[in-house]
């Protein structure tokens, strides 16, 4: 009895391992990067998608030159951001970073291929002294 407990115990600790394991991969496509990096990818070739998922407010007080304004928490995300190229590379900031973190999500559930989301925001971007459009 002892055994099939203890063997019961080891295969739901391995079940639980992998379920867990499969989040993290599920996340595959989805590239946290520098403000550098986005600065060196978006403005070396025009044809990159740039999005700034924060409020219509946030984005009219500064925001990346050649950013298009889709805000995450808008009812018509979705919508917009399907409007997109899935195939292209997409680049995405916020404030911080915790918005576009949820927008990176679901793009990645949306099918997008390739998604970078800037590390830190619009205020890392400003900190490293970047230019913005006001």
């Amino acid at each position: 009895m002892f055994k099939r407990s203890l063997f019961s115990v080891i295969a739901i600790s391995v079940l639980l391992f992998f379920t867990a394991c499969k989040d993290v991969s599920s996340a595959q496509g989805i590239e946290v990067i520098s403000p550098q990096e986005v600065k060196e990818a978006v403005y070396d070739n025009g044809e990159r998608q740039l999005v700034d998922v924060r409020t219509i407010e946030e984005f009219r007080e500064g925001h990346l030159n050649n950013a298009q304004n889709i805000c995450v928490t808008d009812a018509d995300f979705e919508e917009n951001i399907l409007k997109l190229d899935k195939d292209k590379p997409i680049y995405l900031y916020c404030r911080s970073g915790k918005r576009s973190a949820r927008a990176a999500k679901m793009l990645k559930d949306l099918g997008f291929k390739e998604i970078y989301d800037m590390e830190g925001g619009y205020l890392n971007w400003e900190r490293q002294d970047f230019e913005t459009v006001q």
